[in-house]
């Protein structure tokens, strides 16, 4: 049988797959379906220097081949996410990833601190957010502002740091440049696609936060593109991710470039998505006569 595990920036996972955050809450609540420590890891839903109530509802809205998300990030603040939940997580033999978010580098900088002391696997740092301190602009959509939120996060965490890209930008191979000049030892991708609904009997947003973040099937070609070209252009992993929902998408995931995936939509739709995927890349990776699932990376042949 091929080899499932992968080694990224020095973090084995048992396999490739791995929970996305924000869909998987702490890793607990899947528990009544199958241990967490099935996955490769888990990425925890975000979390902020201070407690977040997020966006008011509604804020989740379907989409034909997907859904739209404005939740806006609500969680109990990273205090009480050391407290309560990362115990119960560091039980369940899986590689944890907290997801770090806020809205001033100084947030992010202290909440990186906080995790990183407190022994997750790996901080991923989520730079969608908006910085307030210039006018709202994601962290995520200039090279410069990439660069230095890396660098300044790169000096308090002690363990790997990935940087998780936003799609809403116009080149993705040159932020993810940026993030490896600052210091990130592995890069996701893609956050969600901006996008919006609208009740045409009511005239308005069927989100109450009028936008919010594109995600399932209908992003996969879009992340496959996204991912190629930013394994053309740096050195460092990749994990890939958006509207993966079956092994095969996966598969075309990790020709792309990609190291390990990040399901999550999916998992909404069903609870043993991201196992029926792990089964059927082992099915796949020993239909192909692989020794181990890296073999995939980058192996896409293009004419």
């Amino acid at each position: 049988m091929a080899d499932m595990r992968v080694n990224i920036a020095g973090v084995e996972f048992k396999n490739p797959v791995i929970a996305a955050s924000g869909t998987f809450g702490y890793g607990l609540e899947y528990n009544e379906f199958y241990p967490a420590s099935r996955l490769g890891g888990v990425v925890c839903k975000a979390v902020t220097l201070e407690e977040r109530l997020g966006n008011p509802g509604p804020r989740i809205a379907e989409t034909p081949a997907g859904m739209l998300n404005s939740v806006g990030l609500q969680n109990p603040g990273v205090d009480i996410f050391i407290k309560r939940y990362l115990p119960l997580l560091r039980r369940q033999d899986v590689a944890v990833i907290a997801n770090v978010a806020g809205h001033s580098l100084d947030d992010y900088v202290a909440t990186t601190a906080k995790v990183s002391d407190a022994g997750v696997d790996m901080v991923e740092l989520n730079i969608s957010c908006p910085n307030v301190k210039e006018g709202g602009m994601s962290f995520g959509t200039s090279c410069e502002s990439v660069e230095a939120i890396t660098a300044a996060v790169r000096a308090v965490c002690k363990c790997p740091l990935m940087v998780k890209l936003t799609p809403n930008v116009t080149s993705i191979a040159e932020i993810a440049k940026a993030a490896e000049a600052g210091g990130a030892d592995a890069v996701s991708l893609i956050n969600t696609i901006t996008g919006m609904r609208i009740d045409i009997r009511t005239r308005r947003p069927i989100l109450k936060n009028n936008i919010g973040g594109l995600s399932g099937p209908a992003v996969l070609p879009v992340a496959v593109r996204m991912v190629r070209d930013v394994y053309k252009a740096v050195s460092i992993p990749i994990i890939g991710m958006g509207g993966i929902s079956t092994e095969e998408d996966a598969v075309e995931m990790m020709l792309a470039g990609a190291a390990a995936v990040q399901v999550g939509s999916a998992t909404f739709h069903d609870p043993y998505a991201s196992i029926k995927i792990i089964e059927g890349l082992q099915a796949f990776a020993d239909s192909q006569r692989l020794s181990s699932i890296t073999e995939l990376t980058g192996a896409v042949q293009e004419w």
